[in-house]
């Protein structure tokens, strides 16, 4: 198979970049379906008389049906899309990229998902059905799942199949952040915990209280049981974001991002300020799961992706050798240069 797509790549390289085209296309309308074609040439960034083409040509091959509503993709459509995720992936040398990054990260495994989230809102999904369908591999009875917040996680929780395992509990790996309770880590906690038939703990507490108010709030009863939890989760499922970012999601005001900053801040994990080498430079009261802990969880999973991303990812050291790293073509390709710009200095 390889032989035969390096092959192609050189004598038709055309042909390989319409199969991507075709790929992404059927993939968007299965995320997003049913679709209509300005919708689908928005969310592509893609031209409304290439996508008209391309659509009629799926449409001829039985792959997408198109009606009133807009556009599904057909039970063959899906059949076709899942065999062409490994060839795709072939194709895009994705492979490579994953094993230099695993390498250039000290982490597991990094799986890449072909595409950029910058230019394909879609790509988020196909990342969260990706990390959704690793964890579940690792889940064994009697496991405490510990899920942060933030969009990412979220796709996960809403990607995650049915697990057949007893006595799971899941909880949030921190308080609430920012004023979007659908992405908050308790709401995914329990989104999770339904979809997979665990019980579940949660933590009815602001993320930006003083250290005061966070101490008192430490001897609640309550409280105090589902911190001492996260602290013995065996799976951890957590974001990864920018520090001007999060800074702005935690109310922090101008001045206090810009010392932030200075401080040399480019990520943020667990209410921890990374630099650009690893070191924690800044850390927020927060209640969450102490780093410290990090390092000591069986498995653990970060999920983030987008070109602006790849600073704060490579920024994230948990010294956890079985660190697994879900992420999109666009993102591991600036690690990529991150990587070589490390070695010529």
């Amino acid at each position: 198979m390889n032989n035969i797509l390096n092959f192609q790549q050189k004598i038709i390289p055309e042909m390989i970049e319409l199969l991507k085209k075709r790929y992404q296309i059927l993939k968007s309308i299965y995320y997003s379906q049913p679709i209509g074609r300005r919708a689908l040439s928005q969310e592509l960034s893609m031209g409304e008389r290439i996508v008209r083409t391309e659509v009629s040509f799926l449409k001829e091959q039985g792959l997408v049906e198109i009606n009133s509503i807009g556009m599904m993709i057909t039970e063959e459509g899906k059949n076709i899309l899942e065999n062409l995720e490994e060839m795709i992936h072939e194709i895009s040398g994705l492979s490579n990229i994953e094993e230099t990054l695993k390498k250039y990260l000290g982490i597991y495994e990094v799986k890449v998902v072909p595409g950029d989230l910058d230019l394909d809102s879609t790509v988020l999904k196909e990342m969260g059905r990706i990390a959704a369908d690793y964890v579940k591999e690792l889940i064994q009875d009697n496991y405490i799942i510990a899920v942060t917040g933030g969009s990412s996680v979220a796709q996960v929780v809403e990607n995650f199949p049915k697990v057949n395992k007893q006595n799971l509990l899941v909880i949030p790996a921190r308080g609430g952040i920012g004023r979007i309770v659908e992405t908050q880590a308790s709401t995914l906690a329990s989104k999770l915990a339904l979809r997979i038939g665990a019980s579940y703990k949660l933590l009815h507490v602001p993320d930006n209280l003083s250290r005061d108010a966070l101490e008192t709030m430490l001897n609640e009863p309550d409280i105090k049981d589902t911190v001492e939890k996260i602290s013995k989760s065996n799976i951890l499922i957590f974001g990864i974001g920018r520090a001007d970012e999060m800074g702005k999601r935690r109310g922090l005001t101008e001045d206090e991002i810009k010392m932030l900053l200075q401080k040399g801040a480019v990520a943020e994990a667990f209410g921890c300020y990374f630099n650009k080498y690893g070191k924690i430079v800044d850390k927020t009261p927060t209640m969450t799961l102490d780093f410290e802990d990090v390092k000591n969880i069986d498995h653990i999973v970060a999920i983030a992706g987008g070109k602006y991303k790849a600073q704060a990812v490579a920024a994230v050291r948990t010294n956890n050798p079985n660190m697994v790293l879900v992420t999109d073509e666009g993102c591991a390709k600036e690690l990529l240069k991150l990587k070589d710009e490390s070695i010529t200095k």
